[in-house]
């Protein structure tokens, strides 16, 4: 078997960007949302296809309530009041954002600045997302009766990124692709977060809560029995447009691999060589031809560690010479 080291000379490195839609099938928006009825009482998993009728159907993200109190769910205890599984929720979602058990959530802005008690959470599945969601790609129609708000993220709007602990993201404002497109300032705080790198986009319901005049869609956050998470998806599913795209950088090594007229004119192969290594085709002696069908990558124990097959045997021979490029991506 021939071996023929690699310079560098011979090696190349590229990162690009790969965007595509978030959805299955890469769709950027579905208009279509289906929940699987057997979910528990603090959870809905939502399909773009009617998981009844297709069994293959891919889920595409969770919606969720919390509540700093345990209000919009029931205890689960009987005997032990207030510990349900919005409460388990907030507590779940705040450790993961501020890292803390103390920081409750805040929305804050000019109106507005205390903590609030209520969270809505989309928790897109991780298999759609890739490595994040990609900033300025958001556009989710929220209705309640007659009353319609669309929701981004501010990522065009704001310069630089911020963070809550190590935690990258946007504020969620009323607009489209990445701009708020609204002068108003709702008396109950801002819509919310966007964490791409997270997967997450936590709404405030109290935002929603505000009449259309001052920014809302008059959503009732007065209504503590159980299922709010079916809520928040009644409004997903009433808007009936979700758009959003992932992002994703795939780092690429080429190797260039170049067969010089007088390497690998030979073969092993049994049909080329008797038992003793003699070429059994006389015309071969003086001028072999071999057909390439495949690169080993090695490392320096001879250990194989990629295999490139290319789309069709090539010819080489003394009188030729090969110019072959292998990517790896990863």
């Amino acid at each position: 078997m021939s071996f023929s080291r690699y310079t560098e000379d011979d090696i190349a490195y590229s990162n690009r960007e790969i965007v595509r839609g978030l959805w299955s099938g890469d769709l950027s928006e579905i208009t279509t949302f289906y929940k699987n009825s057997v979910n528990p009482d603090y959870y809905h998993t939502v399909y773009k296809d009617n998981i009844l009728v297709n069994d293959q159907a891919k889920p595409q993200f969770e919606v969720q309530y919390g509540n700093i109190n345990g209000s919009g769910s029931v205890n689960l205890n009987p005997g032990v009041n207030g510990i349900t599984a919005s409460r388990i929720v907030y507590g779940q979602y705040r450790n993961q954002i501020y890292g803390t058990e103390t920081q409750n959530f805040k929305f804050a802005n000019s109106l507005f600045t205390g903590d609030v008690n209520d969270i809505f959470i989309i928790n897109i599945n991780r298999s759609r997302y890739k490595e994040s969601l990609n900033p300025g790609s958001l556009k989710l129609v929220l209705k309640n009766g007659s009353n319609t708000i669309s929701l981004t993220d501010n990522s065009k709007d704001t310069p630089t990124s911020k963070y809550i602990e190590s935690n990258r993201y946007f504020d969620l404002v009323s607009g489209s692709a990445g701009k708020n497109e609204s002068v108003i300032i709702n008396p109950n705080g801002s819509y919310g977060y966007v964490f791409p790198d997270l997967g997450i986009i936590i709404i405030n319901p109290n935002a929603l809560a505000a009449t259309p005049a001052n920014g809302g869609i008059s959503f009732n956050v007065n209504n503590y029995a159980s299922n709010r998470h079916g809520e928040l998806f009644n409004l997903i599913s009433n808007g009936g447009s979700f758009t959003l795209q992932s992002i994703e950088t795939v780092s690429s090594v080429f190797f260039f691999t170049r067969l010089r007229n007088k390497e690998f004119n030979y073969t092993t192969n049994p049909s080329f060589i008797d038992d003793n290594g003699n070429i059994l085709y006389k015309s071969l002696v003086y001028d072999p031809q071999t057909f390439v069908t495949t690169i080993g990558l090695y490392n320096d124990s001879g250990e194989l560690l990629a295999v490139a097959k290319l789309s069709k045997p090539l010819s080489k021979s003394f009188v030729n010479e090969l110019n072959l490029r292998v990517k790896l991506d990863f």
